[in-house]
């Protein structure tokens, strides 16, 4: 007996290949509140500027241009560049888990004061030994300064904002303390150690005037943090404390100590930062030497939105406006400051885009 052969039923049709529109969209959506935010920055910039009696253009010109222009600009703005992201990871690295760390100038201190001390110390050991040690202690100096305000934290529930404040405070005591009566040099006019051997000094890269080799280290850095953050259990389990943390909790994730945990990594990253401080730039710890890092890695940490990846690129940014800020001051008589009242607009006008992008994506 023959078989009725039913036909097949038709294929069903392939969904259409995912279109690229729809990241291109994101991708505007991410690069033209930064665009418009720069530009609206100079504007008003340049206006205040031209309030006070002076070129815009001449100021803007050796702003941008400065960093560029010579070999030795280029070296301090990259020299720059290392604590300004340093003390913004310290800053964005806590700020994934919702917690502030305003305490990067006092750990980058406390860094500096733990390398200096084994570079004085230790002066006549050879740099294979010596440098990293160095390096090291500053870490650990400044994971253990964050660590305080962490225990606090986690223990007895002390806002870390206060208490990282706070320890700043404590910090500026301490650097002065051993700079004017451990190992003062006497000769240097204002609070400072005597300089460390030199087997703790970072070797030079480059043609005169090179630039110190820690700033291959903070690339190294960049990528290591940018892995760990994207691509290991841990570093998804910070960004999901800092995402929703009634979910991580539903999920046996340890918040508090998760948090504790990025208040002591970012610490001993900025910690980092004062060890290269004393080992690339200075040679010596002095008093002052934390500069405004704590407040510039602050604005970079914010503009970067959460982005590990995006920190390094606009921290270059604040360091070619920091760099070129003493060249308009003395070639267009514009007072340093305008350069900092320019940072604060790109950031103001970064947050108001994101009140803006609310609205049109709402309606």
């Amino acid at each position: 007996m023959s078989e009725t052969m039913t036909p097949a039923p038709p294929a069903a049709p392939a969904p259409p290949a995912a279109r690229p529109t729809n990241r291109v969209v994101e991708a505007l959506w991410l690069l033209v509140p930064y665009a418009v935010s720069v530009l609206l920055a100079f504007v008003v910039g340049g206006l205040i500027i031209l309030a006070i009696g002076r070129d815009p253009m001449a100021a803007f010109e050796s702003v941008l241009t400065t960093s560029f222009n010579t070999r030795f600009g280029t070296v301090e703005t990259l020299h720059k560049w290392v604590p300004i992201l340093l003390c913004a990871y310290a800053f964005a690295i806590p700020l994934a888990t919702g917690k502030f760390n305003i305490g990067a100038e006092g750990q980058l201190l406390v860094g500096a004061t733990g390398g200096v001390a084994l570079g004085i110390l230790w002066s006549d050991l050879p740099t294979i030994v010596l440098l990293p040690c160095v390096l090291i202690a500053g870490a650990l100096g400044g994971a253990l300064w964050s660590g305080i305000a962490a225990f606090l934290m986690v223990k007895f529930n002390v806002n870390e904002i206060l208490s990282t404040v706070v320890l700043n405070f404590i910090s500026f005591q301490l650097i002065d303390y051993v700079a004017s009566h451990v190992w003062p040099d006497r000769g240097a006019g204002h609070p400072a150690t005597v300089r460390v051997g030199d087997g703790a000094l970072l070797p030079g890269i480059g043609e005169a005037p090179p630039f110190h080799s820690g700033v291959l280290i903070t690339l190294v850095l960049v990528v290591a943090i940018a892995v760990f953050m994207r691509r290991t259990p841990t570093g998804f389990e910070l960004r999901a404390v800092g995402a929703n943390l009634r979910a991580a909790q539903v999920h046996g994730i340890k918040t508090s100590r998760l948090a504790g945990a990025g208040l002591v990594v970012g610490g001993a990253v900025a910690g980092l930062a004062g060890a290269i401080e004393v080992a690339g730039v200075h040679g010596k710890m002095l008093e002052g030497m934390q500069s405004n890092f704590l407040i510039l890695g602050i604005i970079v940490g914010l503009m970067s939105r959460g982005s590990m990846l995006a920190l390094p690129v606009v921290a270059f940014g604040i360091a070619v406006l920091e760099v070129g800020a003493g060249s308009m001051q003395r070639t267009a008589q514009v007072p340093v400051e305008m350069v900092l009242i320019i940072e604060a607009l790109i950031l103001l006008f970064l947050l108001l885009s994101d009140i803006v992008r609310a609205k049109i994506r709402g309606q």
